[in-house]
């Protein structure tokens, strides 16, 4: 079976290579020519685990293909196209989704046999059916009258961790309209699902909005702990404690009950505010998430406002040492990270900045410049910090060497924006810490 698959971000690439480790053959489009380049040597545009040994396997092995146009030849050649393109948020916060709308024409105007056209960018109910319309509508233009057959197959990947989530997914989702459109995605997911993992196909409406629920009741979870780690500061209770209570309870569970300072990325805040929008477009106001988007807002600055408490409003001229930019670990991705708007308020209050991050650094640089001092390693940072502000829960983060930052750093205070520290270790030390809702 032949496979094309439109855009090579996160999704787009790992979809791409996986299909290819398992044996089918792939070829991935991307606009970007110099991109393409570099993917056609192995070298990946993302920071992704095991990502680059997947490319560099099935280049070698001549199953995966990379081109910067797409041909003629390449819509012809392929029995199932995913498109994977950005659907960035409008500035209402609704899907933009232009770029999926160019990839379904652009098959439209050279498709000859029949195609089967699946979505994996994350977008709106309804989207399956404006994607139906521009197709028909280049046939049509044509003079053509061709079978195709259009499906929702929504990604559920964890950014630092997408090739495992894709090789054994806890479930894999497939809303389609058509038998002959079930039996291939069928075939297409059989090496998956032969490995025990749920195959499930839905109607394409139910796909697509299953995709945004997932991601909206993560995001929900997040909030709320957030919001229940600030109550927990108030009254003097700890939130661990209160996450390892509640989270033993069999309907509620452990997972996305870490409190800290809100969530980023590609996925949550645009989800939720696509979903926002689409309610709003139905005449009804989701209310629970847009108070879980307004927590979120608010949380990302819980950390500065402690720093600001505790230099007792003065933060003009203070060094402030950061460990950790991305918005999680494991990933470079800078998108809605908490760190840009910590950084923004520190800069304003006349803060110096000595950030280091193992692999966010360049994206960093690439948003907002220079404004801060990039360091070669963690200990670079310390040097002279009035503060140390703990922002991604990296691995080499997680040990502290408390004899190195008595060294380096002038006056003792950790801000722990992951609650990765034992508050009674770091006192213990002579340290003055704060972490989000604990004692």
């Amino acid at each position: 079976m032949n496979i094309t698959v439109v855009g090579t971000g996160y999704v787009g690439l790992v979809t791409g290579a996986c299909f290819a480790e398992v044996g089918f053959n792939v070829t991935c489009v991307d606009i970007d020519v110099q991109k393409v380049e570099r993917l056609k040597q192995g070298i990946s545009p993302i920071y992704e685990p095991g990502i680059e040994e997947f490319l560099t396997r099935n280049i070698e092995n001549n199953r995966l293909h990379f081109s910067d146009s797409m041909t003629k030849e390449i819509v012809n050649q392929s029995d199932v196209i995913f498109s994977a393109v950005g659907t960035p948020p409008d500035e209402d916060g609704s899907a933009d989704l232009q770029y999926v709308l160019d990839v379904v024409r652009t098959v439209g105007k050279n498709m000859s046999k029949y195609t089967l056209i699946v979505t994996k960018s994350t977008v709106p109910v309804g989207t399956a059916k404006l994607v139906e319309g521009a197709i028909r509508e280049e046939l049509a233009k044509r003079g053509e009258k061709i079978d195709f057959d259009v499906a929702s197959n929504p990604e559920f990947l964890k950014e630092g961790d997408a090739i495992n989530d894709f090789m054994q997914p806890d479930r894999i989702v497939v809303g389609l309209s058509s038998q002959r459109a079930e039996e291939i995605m069928s075939k297409l997911y059989e090496p998956f699902v032969s490995n025990g993992y749920p195959l499930i196909f839905t109607d394409i409406a139910s796909a697509e909005m299953i995709k945004y629920a997932a991601n909206a009741m993560l995001a929900t979870r997040i909030s709320f702990m957030n919001d229940i780690a600030n109550l927990c500061d108030l009254v003097g209770a700890d939130v661990n404690m209160v996450k390892k209570g509640i989270g033993t309870d069999s309907r509620i569970g452990i997972k996305f009950l870490n409190a800290g300072i809100g969530y980023g990325g590609s996925c949550f805040p645009k989800d939720v505010k696509a979903l926002i929008k689409t309610a709003d477009q139905n005449n009804y106001s989701l209310e629970v998430l847009k108070a879980v988007e307004t927590v979120n807002e608010r949380q990302k600055l819980v950390l500065f406002n402690k720093l600001y408490v505790y230099f007792k409003g003065d933060l003009n001229g203070k060094t402030i040492a950061i460990w950790g930019l991305s918005y999680k670990p494991n990933t470079d991705d800078m998108r809605e990270a908490p760190s840009l708007e910590i950084i923004k308020k520190l800069l304003e209050s006349g803060c110096k900045i000595q950030a280091y991050d193992p692999v966010a650094m360049a994206e960093t640089k690439r948003r907002i410049g220079d404004v801060i001092h990039y360091c070669n390693d963690k200990n670079e940072a310390l040097q002279n910090a009035d503060a140390l502000l703990l922002l991604t829960e990296w691995n080499k983060f997680k040990v502290l060497n408390f004899d190195i930052l008595k060294q380096k750093m002038k006056h003792h205070a950790l801000f722990d924006g992951r609650n990765l520290y034992s508050p009674e270790e770091v006192t213990k030390q002579g340290f003055d810490y704060f972490g989000i809702g604990v004692i």
